[in-house]
Order: C-alpha cells, then sequence, then structure tokens
C-alpha cells in the first residue's frame, strides 16, 4: 500500500508565513468585565480614568503641612517656631484653615495639602513648642514631602493602552482611578485533542503497552499561558468516525483547534485526510524541515486554525510555540512573548539607602549603540503609574549606597511578554501625542513615553538614549523656537501649535477681562493670590519665568510637573491660577487666557532618523486623520 506522510516538505519560514496568511489572525471579541475578573486579561479600550491620580495634594509623611519660605533657615542651633492652625487633617479629613505666614498645620500620611502651604515637615524634624506652637529644627523645600494632585495620573491620560495584560498592578492602577470594570478581548475557545489507543489520563491506571498523555495537559496549560480557554477532549482513540465528530464538533464551538500524534503513522494515518476534509483552504503545511518537528501538520479550515502536532512531547512543544503561539496570542490580543530576564545598562547613577535592598523600577530603551538601556522609573512608593511605565526592576544590594551610572544590571521583568520599546519618546508630554501613539501601537510598535520635560529631553536625545524628544523652548535671544537648543547632531522635525494661556476659576474678578500681561501684574501685586507654577526645565516654566521677570508671586515654588496638574491645583481652589495649555482648561472647567502659540516639536537624533520606528512615526505624524484627531483636541498641525 503506498503510503501518504506528507504532502511537501517545507522550510520553517515559508510553512510559517503560509499558515499565517492564510488564517490572518485577528482578536476573537470583546466582552465586559468587572474589574475583579479582569486579573489575566487583554484590555480592548485604551482605559482612561475620569479622574486625577492623587486626586488632591496630600502628605506623604506624617508631620506639619507648613510654607516651605518659613522654615528655610531652620536648623538644630537655630529653630523655627511656628504657631499652629488648631487643625488636624487625617486621612479624608477636607483642610478648613489655610495655612498662612508663620504657621503650620498638624496633618497625617496621606492627608490633603492645605492652602498656602506648600510642603511638610517631618513630625521626628519637631518638637512641641509653647502655647500650641511646634518647634521645627530641620528645613524642607517646596514640594518636599507630598505628592501632587494629578502629579501621578492626570484626568484624561491613557492608563492602560489596548493591548496591555491585566496583572495586580494594573487592578490596583484602575481601583484608584475608580475603575469598576473594563472591555477586554475575549479569550480564543481552544480545543486540545489527543489520539492514539495508548493514551490514558493522568491518575488513571496504566495497562499495558499503554503511555500517559502529557501533550494533552501541556498543550492546554500552554494555550493558558498565551491567552487561550483551552477546552480538553482527552484522548480519541485510533477510530475514524470517533475522531471526525470530536473534530466537526470542536470546529463548530471552538476558535482553534490543536491535535498531537496522528501524522506520522503511514498508511493507517488518518488524521490530515480529516483535517482536509474540514474546509476551505485546507492544509497549507504537512511536514516542515524541523528537527524535532518535522511531522507538524498546519491548517486553516473555514477561518480558524486547525494544527496537529507531532506525537512526541518535546516536538510537540517546540513546534507549539515556533507555530501556534503567534496566532494564538493575536487571536488574544496579546503581544508577542519575551523573555523574563535580560541585561541592561542603567545610564544614570541611582541613590540609596544603605542598610536596605532596593528595588528599582525601569522602562528599557535603546542606546546609542543598539545596547540595552533601563532607565530608572523615578516616581515614588505613592506612585500608580508608575507600573504603567515600568517594565521591570533592578536590585540595589543592602550594602550600597548607589548604583552608579552606567552599571550593568540584571533586569527582572514584570511579564514574559514584555519587550524592549521599538521607540522611546523622552521630553515634554503632550495629549496631541496619544493618536500618533495610538496608530503605531495599531501596526504592532511598542512605545515608551518619558515625561522628561523639554531640556531634560533634549539632553537625553544627546546622550543617545532616546529616538525622539518633544520640545516647546522659546529661545529669549532669536526668539526663535527649539532650534538653537539643539547641536549639529540632532535634527528637528515640526510637531503642532497649541496655545499656552493663563487658567483660572470662571468668575474671578482678578483674572476676568484680562491679558495675560494684565493678569500676572494682578496676581503678582496680591498676596492672597496664589499661583501653581511648573517644574525647571519645563518649557512652560521658562516661558513663564520670563514673564514674570524676577518676580516671585505666592506659590511660585509649587512646582507640578504636567499642564494637567496645574489645572487641578486651579480647579480645587489650591492655586487661584497657573500658566497651561488651552487643552487642559476645558476638562476641568476652567476659564483661559490666551498668551500665544507655541511650537511643540520633536528633536531627533542624526543617527536615529531612519530607524523604522522613528520613520512609523513621522508617517503617523503626516496623516491626515491624525492631523484632524490634533485639531480636534486644539491644536494646530505645522
Amino acid at each position: 500500500m503506498k503510503q501518504d506522510q506528507f504532502l511537501t516538505v517545507l522550510g520553517r519560514d515559508e510553512a510559517l508565513a503560509r499558515f499565517e496568511a492564510a488564517l490572518a489572525a485577528e482578536p476573537v471579541g470583546v466582552e465586559t468585565v468587572p474589574l475583579a475578573a479582569g486579573l489575566g486579561r487583554v484590555v480592548a479600550e485604551n482605559v482612561v480614568p475620569a479622574i486625577d491620580v492623587p486626586p488632591f495634594d496630600r502628605s506623604t509623611m506624617d508631620g506639619f503641612a507648613v510654607r516651605a519660605a518659613d522654615v528655610a533657615s531652620a536648623s538644630e542651633v537655630a529653630p523655627v517656631t511656628l504657631r499652629l492652625t488648631g487643625e488636624t487633617i487625617a486621612c479624608g479629613t477636607a483642610p478648613k484653615h489655610a495655612v498662612a505666614a508663620g504657621m503650620a498645620t498638624v496633618i497625617a500620611t496621606g492627608g490633603p495639602i492645605p492652602r498656602g502651604a506648600d510642603a511638610v515637615v517631618p513630625v521626628e524634624w519637631t518638637e512641641p513648642g509653647a502655647d500650641g506652637a511646634v518647634v521645627v529644627r530641620r528645613a524642607v523645600a517646596s514640594g518636599q514631602n507630598l505628592a501632587y494632585a494629578g502629579s501621578d495620573l492626570a484626568r484624561g491620560e491613557v492608563l492602560l493602552r489596548r493591548g496591555s495584560t491585566v496583572g495586580s498592578r494594573e487592578i490596583g492602577m484602575m481601583a484608584a482611578c475608580g475603575i469598576g470594570s473594563l472591555a477586554v478581548f475575549r479569550r480564543p475557545k481552544v480545543a486540545v485533542i489527543s489520539t492514539g489507543d495508548e493514551l490514558v489520563q493522568p491518575g488513571e491506571a496504566l495497562r499495558p503497552a499503554a503511555i500517559y498523555d502529557s501533550n494533552g495537559p501541556i498543550v492546554a496549560a500552554a494555550v493558558a499561558e498565551n491567552g487561550g480557554e483551552a477546552v480538553a477532549y482527552g484522548a480519541i482513540p485510533d477510530d475514524e468516525e470517533k475522531l471526525r465528530a470530536a473534530l466537526h464538533e470542536a470546529l463548530a464551538t471552538c476558535d482553534m483547534v490543536i491535535l498531537s500524534g496522528g501524522t506520522s503513522k503511514g498508511a493507517g494515518d488518518y488524521t490530515a485526510r480529516l483535517v482536509g476534509e474540514l474546509g476551505s483552504p485546507g492544509i497549507v503545511a504537512h511536514g516542515v524541515a524541523l528537527k524535532p518537528g518535522k511531522p507538524l501538520c498546519l491548517a486553516v479550515c473555514e477561518g480558524k486554525a486547525v494544527v496537529v502536532l507531532p506525537g512526541f512531547p518535546t516536538s510537540a512543544m517546540f513546534t507549539f510555540h515556533e507555530f501556534v503561539v503567534p496566532s494564538l496570542r493575536r487571536l488574544a490580543g496579546l503581544p508577542a512573548r519575551a523573555e523574563a530576564k535580560l541585561d541592561a545598562t542603567v545610564p544614570v547613577r541611582v541613590p540609596s539607602d544603605r542598610g536596605r535592598t532596593e528595588f528599582v523600577m525601569v522602562s528599557l530603551g535603546e542606546g546609542p549603540e543598539g545596547e540595552r538601556i533601563a532607565h530608572p522609573v523615578f516616581k515614588g512608593s505613592g506612585s500608580i503609574s508608575a507600573f504603567a511605565q515600568a517594565d521591570g526592576f533592578v536590585m540595589v544590594d543592602a550594602l550600597a549606597d548607589q548604583m552608579p551610572a552606567g552599571t550593568l544590571s540584571e533586569v527582572t521583568l514584570f511579564s514574559p511578554d514584555v519587550r524592549i520599546p521599538d521607540l522611546v519618546i523622552a521630553g515634554s508630554h503632550c495629549v496631541g501625542l496619544e493618536p500618533i501613539i495610538d496608530r503605531l501601537a495599531a501596526e504592532g510598535w511598542v512605545v515608551r513615553v518619558l515625561a522628561l520635560g523639554s531640556l531634560g529631553g533634549i539632553q537625553a536625545a544627546k546622550r543617545g538614549e532616546c529616538d525622539i524628544a518633544p520640545t516647546h523652548l522659546l529661545h529669549a535671544e532669536t526668539g526663535a523656537w527649539n532650534r538653537p537648543y539643539l547641536g549639529d547632531d540632532i535634527d528637528l522635525v515640526e510637531g503642532w501649535r497649541r496655545v499656552q494661556g493663563i487658567v483660572h476659576r470662571p468668575g474671578d474678578p482678578r483674572f476676568e477681562g484680562k491679558t495675560v500681561t494684565q493678569a500676572i501684574e494682578t496676581a503678582a501685586s496680591a498676596p492672597d493670590c496664589l499661583m501653581v507654577n511648573r517644574n525647571q526645565g519645563a518649557g512652560t516654566r521658562i516661558l513663564l519665568d520670563g514673564l514674570l521677570a524676577g518676580r516671585r508671586p505666592e506659590g511660585y515654588f509649587n512646582q507640578p510637573r504636567s499642564h494637567g496638574a496645574v489645572a487641578a491645583a486651579v480647579a480645587q481652589g489650591r492655586a487661584d491660577w497657573g500658566m497651561a495649555i488651552r487643552a487642559v482648561a476645558e476638562p476641568y472647567g476652567l476659564a483661559f487666557i490666551p498668551y500665544g502659540d507655541e511650537h511643540y516639536d520633536f528633536a531627533i537624533p542624526k543617527n536615529r532618523i531612519e530607524r523604522p520606528a522613528v520613520k512609523a512615526f513621522l508617517k503617523a505624524l503626516a496623516e491626515e486623520s491624525v492631523r484632524a484627531e490634533l485639531r480636534r483636541i486644539g491644536f494646530e498641525p505645522a
């Protein structure tokens, strides 16, 4: 009898290309689940919180809310005495009294910062004074020991992007934002069928000449590891009609069918023939030039993958991971697999407290010579968004007081699904980046955004630590935007124009009907008019410093790191005015006094301009759909 063993033996790449082209795997569907049921699921839509995190300026220490300027000279030999307001602010307690000059308020960790205060003195740096006062023996800087509203995450900012896998960290992140349910990709149902008279299920007595079915359980577990829901059919004996019935039922009720065994028995092998009967286009590869794994059979029947793995467990799992996993993960909405640990260079010095083992979260990127770079994510222990930015962590030994810049360190990944970003964007953050990143993510690019400020981004670009550095810096001497700050090795690509101005609460007579110049004059001369500033290095801070011309209004040293945090402070009454872009005024219900257009552009190292991910970014930037979305947000593309 003629032996129909293999149709044609194909090379690995050709077999895989044929299979994936015939299947064209896409996510199988979307469903909404409660937050508690989201663990391990894949996000189907961007998760965008409706609140700021934290929702208010809060203390990170037990101590006293103060004005930093009042204790600037405090020391052990020359302590400063402050009068107490008589109020104690605990978690969940809204402040009733402002902190005026020379005063302090008792505050617990997590308590809201009262108006007027811009720092917290830890209780251990103080001692009780006479007549309800407190004696402060160490100085604090503005912003010390507090977390600003929206500094972790601002409302409207993407918390989790489509395609992200939900772990315990992500559950906590969403819970902190008040999110009770989420849209996730449906888990593809995968029928797992073993074939052979010789197979016995684990737990049953082993009869003579029989073997335990190890392929079924291991394939089912691998399916679950890669986002699928295994439907176990057990072992089907060598009975043509029983196998035919099982195949038809599995194809009708599941999204993928995986068999093992029965592809290389010669004349008695009917598995491939039955698979070929299931539907068009049928078998696309039967026999692949692999060792192990030659008997592999790949088919697509009525739009669903049907795969017959070799019978030997090693061959079965090798071919499963090589040929099935990529398509299965696409069906589940998952990204490609990555290794769990890798080595990377930490480019900056990481200080640490000697005596404690420290775990520092890092975000992965690529250095100027193609080496792995692990950028530390410094957001503090109370941060939730740090997890969204981090890929893993490095460990600083308890006996060390630092990790020197340039240290080659082992990175433990948070998930085996993590991969080094294709594109690292470091510099000034803007909501206008979101439609571009969405487009790149849909194309399969992994993008990491690091909010370092305009100057910080340009420095990172000069050091070769990022691909693109967004910037909006006005050069006072020339009146030119951004270009004067770049060296010969940096190109500038124009992005869009956005309007900067003063944000304030509607109806405030100090600002209504005024120009920016008039508003600043009024605010600077009113001692009860609190401003909220921006961090040093931010383009907005540089612009505002120029407008202030050396003046330091009340609140000047209140310096959050985002436009959203500025808007949150004003909207919540913790400040009366600040400078931000128009795009944040409306979501917070604020009035806006326009100052003028600023140029939000992209500094790109010349040696990275031809990188595929950079070219994909520039292509997306030029697409009309993206430009239309930018206009909808309130920006004007260049």
